[in-house]
């Protein structure tokens, strides 16, 4: 049973609402304060740093006057006033740098926090990976997006505030040395009231929005880059992930062809990206050299009439080029707005989609969760919902007590994942009620387990305290596992050190050691020999001798363990559930959906999928 094949279909959003979603995370982090007081510092040195250019500006005359007189006496005083106004420059701009960089990491770590927060919220990340392409390389999205963001953020918002101060400041500077400008044609005195500044205007406007036609094309072909880069990285940590199964089936050619596949994807992305730069290099570079001499050519039939002093022209020219830089602010940046905008679409509509996750299937029927007073455990009409289907048990009213021991089997398609993942609460979506054991402590075992990093001993205990080596040493005994005992201390990837035999027997050697109320397991023990199963059996029935114990399975080496069987089947009591509605933004163009198994942990299963049903599949893309 698949619970998300289908086509996904995708919610563009507006920029409006990513910058909302952005600053929405940002307001909650606890480095909000640290951005402002930043953000302050940078604004006060670029109020300096803007007054500094002013005076730069008012030297020139003076200084070009000197020359244009040969007054040495003045020319030395000039150079001992600029070493003045350049030295605090200079201790401004490092300044300023020093502020770029702590915003600019304060600000990564601000987002990634608030992203990793929003993820690992319970049951989350569980429904965004099932809710289609916004769900795949959650990971890039969280590190090198966020990062990428952040340093864009920074560049452009700085650089963007330092244009518009500048801008404020030179205005009024060009208007007043523009304002005496006076041409004389044939014969007639003419007088244009800020004649440099609407000319600043007017070539910056042009050049904007030249810029803005051209370059507009590498917002949505930067996106589809890093869409290609998630889809190479994803591929090869998937074959990273199962190196074993693929040596062992001599599939390193099919998997070399699969990665050359993607990368002539990336490489054919990057190429369109190119064609885009050079294109727009015809543009932003013709502007450039213009620029070298457009200043002076405005000013130009002013000085020739003697209306200005070599001096005056150069302080013209400065402020020109001040109110210039400014408005080009657009023009130099266009490549990095781009890239921006295409970042800000990934990393904020993946925030919107994580908040939205919990609403996924919201026009669907929702299993009633509820606890039980006496202890037991309770399944009133349960229907158990999918995009193919949906399933039931075969008794429409059940009642476990505490102690009891059930298996429920059921066909491979039957739907056994999905109904484990419905009472372990990752799986609202369906009909009728589950009643859970109230104050009780329910432990769930998935078909693979997980581990976190760290040690066996850490891996065993599980946080618990009072258990000393004795109990943990004899528990691996009775797992089969005394071989680890000596390895109790020892950091190690214990998923990938452990065949998947001994990652289930340490599972349940830690059941043992944590000794829960009632425990769920998913086709865990499917894969054990009878002789495995027995010692596993005994394992539980002694240090679990009151727990309520269900295995959903096969079930195949029972050993009267379980006394009472149920059984899940397909049904249509439910209309499939519809393809989840999730954001897209600038993920990509529609993909195809290709399913892969996964196993109960969410990774990628090795080896044949026999004795599996189809409940657990995650969606990728094809290129």
């Amino acid at each position: 049973m698949s619970d998300t094949t289908g086509t996904v279909q995708a919610e563009m959003s507006s920029l409006r609402d990513q910058l909302a979603t952005v600053r929405q995370g940002l307001n909650t982090s606890p480095g909000r304060r640290a951005l402002l007081i930043f953000a302050g510092g940078i604004l006060a040195v670029i109020l300096a740093t803007a007054y500094g250019q002013i005076l730069l500006n008012r030297w020139n005359q003076p200084f070009y006057d000197s020359l244009q007189r040969r007054d040495l006496t003045a020319f030395l005083d000039q150079l001992v006033v600029f070493a003045m106004i350049a030295g605090g420059l200079l201790v401004l701009n490092i300044g300023q740098q020093w502020l770029n960089q702590r915003f600019r990491l304060k600000l990564r770590e601000s987002l990634t926090t608030d992203l990793v927060e929003e993820w690992l919220k319970p049951n989350r990340a569980f429904r965004v990976a099932n809710a289609g392409a916004i769900g795949v390389n959650p990971d890039q999205r969280m590190q090198q997006d966020a990062g990428h963001l952040s340093d864009l953020s920074t560049d452009l918002g700085v650089g963007l505030l330092q244009s518009i101060i500048l801008l404020v400041s030179f205005v009024g500077v060009l208007w007043a040395l523009s304002s005496g400008f006076v041409f004389n044609i044939g014969g007639h005195a003419i007088a244009i009231p800020g004649y440099m500044v609407w000319a600043a205007f007017l070539y910056a406007g042009i050049a904007s929005w030249l810029s803005w036609l051209v370059g507009r094309p590498l917002i949505g072909l930067n996106s589809d880059r890093y869409a290609r880069e998630a889809d190479l990285r994803f591929s090869m940590v998937r074959v990273n992930e199962n190196i074993d199964a693929i040596t062992l089936s001599r599939g390193e050619a099919s998997e070399k062809r699969r990665l050359a596949t993607d990368l002539a994807a990336l490489v054919a992305s990057i190429m369109r990206i190119f064609r885009a730069q050079i294109n727009l290099g015809w543009v932003t570079d013709t502007y450039g050299w213009i620029t070298v001499v457009a200043p002076i050519l405005v000013a130009a039939p002013v000085y020739f009439a003697g209306d200005i002093t070599f001096g005056g022209l150069m302080m013209a020219v400065g402020a020109f080029n001040q109110v210039h830089s400014s408005l080009r602010w657009f023009v130099n940046n266009i490549g990095g707005i781009a890239d921006w905008r295409a970042t800000l679409m990934r990393v904020a509509d993946f925030r919107m989609a994580l908040k939205e996750a919990d609403q996924l299937h919201g026009g669907e029927q929702h299993i009633q969760v509820f606890e039980t007073k006496d202890g037991t455990m309770v399944f009133e009409d349960l229907i158990v919902g999918a995009t193919s289907g949906c399933s039931r048990l075969a008794e429409k009213s059940v009642r476990i007590e505490p102690g009891e021991h059930v298996l429920i089997t059921g066909d491979p398609s039957a739907g056994k994942t999905l109904f484990f993942r419905a009472v372990a609460g990752l799986w609202p979506w369906g009909a009728g009620r589950i009643g859970m054991p109230a104050g009780a402590n329910l432990a769930f075992v998935p078909r693979t387990p997980y581990f976190a990093p760290g040690t066996l001993r850490e891996m065993l205990i599980d946080g618990m305290t009072g258990i000393d080596d004795a109990s943990v040493t004899g528990v691996l005994a009775e797992a089969g596992l005394d071989h680890l005992a000596s390895s109790l201390d020892r950091h190690a990837r214990w998923d990938r050190e452990l065949n998947e035999e001994e990652q289930r027997l340490v599972a349940f050697a830690r059941l043992a050691l944590q000794k829960p109320d009632w425990v769920v397991i998913d086709e865990a023990m499917d894969t054990f020999s009878g002789t495995v199963v027995k010692r596993v059996f005994a394992m539980l029935g002694k240090h679990l001798p009151k727990a309520g114990i269900i295995n959903i399975g096969r079930g195949q080496h029972n050993y009267n363990f379980f006394p009472r069987a149920l059984s899940i089947i397909k049904c249509s009591d439910l209309p499939a559930l519809k393809p989840p509605r999730v954001r897209a933004g600038a993920l990509e163009p529609p993909p195809v959906i290709r399913a892969h198994k996964r196993n109960g942990n969410g990774a990628r299963r090795n080896g044949s999928a026999a004795g599996h049903d189809g409940a657990d599949e995650k969606v990728e893309r094809v290129n």
